[in-house]
Order: C-alpha cells, then structure tokens, then sequence
C-alpha cells in the first residue's frame, strides 16, 4: 500500500515542504531513498526500537521510502516520526485518512517519546501558507508554532499519542497561546537598568544618542570603568520590538535551537556578547549543517564585542559587509542560505595594552609605539563603519559612593523613542530605512543640511583636530540624531558640536 506523510525541512530561516511517500509490497527489503543524510539513515534503529517497546511490529514486507523533492538533502532525526508514521500507514496499522490534513515532525527516542526540535516556527508558517489544516510535533515546541494563526497545533509526547489521534481513538487540544498577552507581557522585564550606573553623565548620552539613531559605538577606557554594564543596560532604552520583528527574530533562534523550554515569542531585542575567541563561522553562520551566526542571532539587537582588539582580526573583517547590507549570504558547493543580521553594533576596548593610557591616577607603561599598534588590531574600514567613539574615564570614589539612583532606563527609552518616531516620519518612502544610521549619502543631502555656523564648524574641527575624511558622514548623521532627540527640524551648530565630540579615534594626535 501507497501512502505520503507531510513533513518539512528548515533552510536558511525558512522551511520547505517535504512528502514522504512510503511504499509497502512483498519482499523484504528496506530502502530509503530522496538524498537523506546518515542521521536519517540511522532513524531506522530509532523507529525500530520506538515500534516495538510501544507494541507496534515494524513492516515485515518490502518498505520502499521516497523523501521528495528528491535533489534535496535531508538532514536530521526530525523525520522520525512521519517516517515511523508512514510505515505503519503503508503496511495498514493504523488508519491514514487523516495523514493528508496535517504536518509532521519529531525525533523519536527508543521509548517513543517525542524529544525537541529545530525550526519549529518557520515549519508551523509553511504548513498554514500551504494550506494544511494542521501540525503535529513534539509538545516541547507546541507554544512555539502555536503563535501562528489559522493553524492546528497539536503537541504530543510519544508516538502512541500520535498514532491514538490519526486513528481517531485518543483526543489531542490544540495547543492556544495568547500572542499578544505573551508578547506584551515580557518588553518590560529587563535585568539591567541605567539607575543602577554612577556617574558616567557623558557616555549615558553617547549610548542615549546611539540608540536613538541606530548608531554603532565603541566605548574605550581602562578597566573596571563601566563598559561592560553600560553596553549591558543598552537593551533597555531601545525601541520596543515590533510584532513583525519580533516574529522575525523568534524564527532565527527557532532555526538555532535557542528558544527556552515552553517559549513562544522573543519579546525583548536580543543581546548577544560572544567570547574574543570565536571563529569566523560562529560569528557570521555556516557550517556542515548551515546555522545562523552571532550577527544573525543579534539580528534586530545589539552585538556586543568586550575587548574589540583581542578578537582575531580575520573575524573582525567579515563584520564589514552584515554592517553595510544588513543580511549576510553564506555560498557553498552543496547549498546557498541568505540570513538577516540588522544589528547594532556595541564594541569596548582598553586603550592600550596595559589599560591605563590617559588614565587620571595610573600611569600607562606602555610606548607609544604599543599603543599604535594594539589600535591596529581594528582595520580602518572597520572602525569607518562605527558612529561614535567615545572615551571613558574612571567614576571617582564620590559617585560610587552616592546612594541616589541615576535617571531609569524607562524614561531614556521614552526620549529614544520619540526620536525614532520622527525618523519613521521621514523615512516613510524610503525602502529599507528605518534610521538615521542608514542613511546614504544622497538621503544625507536631504536631510541633514547644514546651516552656515554649522559648516564653519565643521570645516574647522576637520582641519584643527585633523580629521579623517571617513569622519564627515558620520558625523552628518549623528547631528541629525541629537537634533531628532531634542525635537529640532533643522541641525544646529550645539548638535554639530556634540557629534564632533564623538570622534575620539579620529583625531591624529590620538595615543600619540
């Protein structure tokens, strides 16, 4: 007997549709066939131990498998249940006239349990843009599928529960999650807050600024300073997630794994802060079974590099193309996969070896030669792609002491978002902006014209403090952030000033 099980496979951060058709007549041999990987291969030991401690005898005859379409390859256990499925259809175990109406994926363990899988989400979207009633999966991801609409969501816990609902003999619910309860719910609730941060009036305006404008910024000072905290308490001043990106990103973590047990939606923007020993595909994705990377995983966040100069420079350098383009595509002989990484970018470092170059009470034993040449660890067309440079300074013992909390991060996140707003506004029939860090340079013309003080300034800063010419667009576009964040139509010489103050790495005298 002839049946076809419906399933799916992830690629890139979307799924595709995937017909398993199992063939049962006489003989005995087994084949599978349709490009499976050995894992699935090796699901025949799994199903066969599955069947038999749950009662069910594996086909005796010949079973004849096809995963089409057949020039992809399958990878994963994720096929052990509708493979396991489909045999016990084909051999007539168990009823299949339901098999047409639903997706399904699962791993099996030799007891038949059901355990956790990849992707659950972007599987849940194809099966409802397909057109199928519903899906069946493991009941770990039932809350995750469960925020797609319009769609079934049946989470089970071994196979005998499977087999009980296609046959009509043991019920399943359908698992429901409230999507806007879920996601409303969790945008507020964050570890780190700027009350909680002394001092440090400047660089709370820098961060302030960046987050306002989508703005990448690197933070030097010497250890123990704060830079760590600060990018920390950076998530919770940014604009709230969207819907949409929210949707987005819960796909990127499904895909990864990443999701916490009973996880529906992502809520808040994620903060992703990988060690200096990461490798150039962990950070930009990849690999024999194509995952995304840290630039993806931050994708619509913040990405945090602590002690920028350690990271190996190779892997510094592929950062260059994602912050430019937004999405990074990973090409190899076998397969092509495309991955969003909009993110912002949050870099520290010390300022030399040592750490104390410019510090107020330490002195720096390093050259001038080693401080050099510890900032040539970062490539100038790296350092061309962040915003804002600004230095630290150490907190002094009284405002350590203060018991008095700083400004919350709530009311910096309101003055963040009403700049974003203003952004939105005029960026509306701009395709793919959304900021004033994505500005081109013919939107720059547009709209961060300066007046006649505004040049002055300008041109005379560029010649004084020396200057890169790299400097003049970022700078353009941070001026229009601080005039959106204090509600100015037009850019004042107060604004051009400031953002000039953020070119600390620019200036030529800078560690000698």
């Amino acid at each position: 007997m002839l049946v076809k099980v419906f399933s799916a496979s992830v690629q890139g951060v979307d799924a595709v549709g995937i017909t398993i058709e199992v063939n049962c007549s006489r003989g005995c041999k087994f084949n599978l066939v349709g490009l499976p990987a050995p894992e699935v291969k090796e699901g025949h030991e799994r199903i066969l131990s599955a069947l038999q401690v749950n009662g069910y005898k594996f086909p005796t005859q010949q079973v004849i498998i096809n995963m089409a379409p057949a020039d992809l390859r399958k990878e994963g256990a994720v096929y052990d249940l509708p493979l396991a499925i489909g045999m016990l259809a084909a051999s007539q175990s168990m009823s299949a006239g339901r098999l047409g109406e639903y997706v399904i994926i699962g791993e099996l363990g030799l007891d038949g349990s059901l355990q956790s899988i990849k992707g659950a989400l972007p599987i849940a979207i194809k099966a409802r843009s397909d057109g199928y009633k519903g899906i069946i999966l493991p009941k770990q991801n039932a809350r995750e599928a469960a925020i797609v609409d319009h769609l079934e969501v049946y989470g089970a816990e071994n196979i005998r529960e499977v087999i009980g609902f296609l046959d009509g003999v043991v019920p399943l619910s359908p698992t429901v999650v409230d999507v806007e309860a879920a996601f409303y719910g969790q945008q507020q609730d964050f570890e780190s807050d700027f009350a909680d941060v002394k001092g440090q009036e400047s660089v709370k305006r820098a961060l302030e600024v960046a987050a306002a404008g989508g703005h990448n910024i690197i933070m030097i000072g010497a250890p123990g300073s704060g830079k760590s905290m600060m990018a920390k308490c950076l998530p919770s001043i940014l604009p709230p997630l969207t819907l949409g990106e929210s949707l987005e990103t819960t796909k990127i973590h499904s895909v990864s794994g990443k999701l916490g047990p009973g996880t529906s939606l992502i809520a808040r923007r994620p903060f992703r802060g990988p060690h200096h020993t990461i490798s150039q595909v962990a950070m930009v994705g990849g690999g024999t079974f194509p995952q995304p990377g840290e630039i993806s995983l931050a994708h619509n966040g913040v990405l945090f590099l602590d002690e920028l100069p350690e990271f190996n420079r190779t892997v510094l350098e592929v950062l260059r193309q994602p912050l430019e383009d937004r999405h990074i595509t990973i090409s190899r002989a076998r397969y092509s996969v495309d991955y969003p990484s909009s993110f912002m970018l949050v870099a520290s470092m010390n300022p030399c070896p040592c750490g104390y170059y410019n510090h107020p009470t330490k002195r720096c034993v390093c050259s001038p030669g080693q401080v050099q040449k510890y900032l040539h660890h970062i490539s100038g067309p790296l350092f061309d792609r962040i915003d804002i440079q600004v230095e630290i300074a150490p907190v002094p013992f009284d405002k350590m002491a203060d018991r008095k909390p700083g400004e919350p991060s709530s009311a910096i996140r309101e003055r963040v978002v009403q700049a974003r707003q203003r952004q939105a506004e005029r960026f509306g029939g701009c395709e793919g902006v959304y900021c004033n860090a994505q500005m081109t340079p013919r939107l720059l013309s547009r709209f961060a014209r300066l007046d006649e003080g505004s040049l002055r300034l300008l041109k005379d800063a560029m010649h004084k403090l020396n200057l890169s010419a790299r400097a003049y667009n970022r700078i353009l576009k941070v001026s229009r952030t601080i005039a959106d964040l204090e509600g100015c139509g037009d850019i004042g010489v107060s604004h051009v000033a400031e953002a000039i103050s953020y070119r600390s790495l620019d200036r030529s005298d800078w560690a000698g």
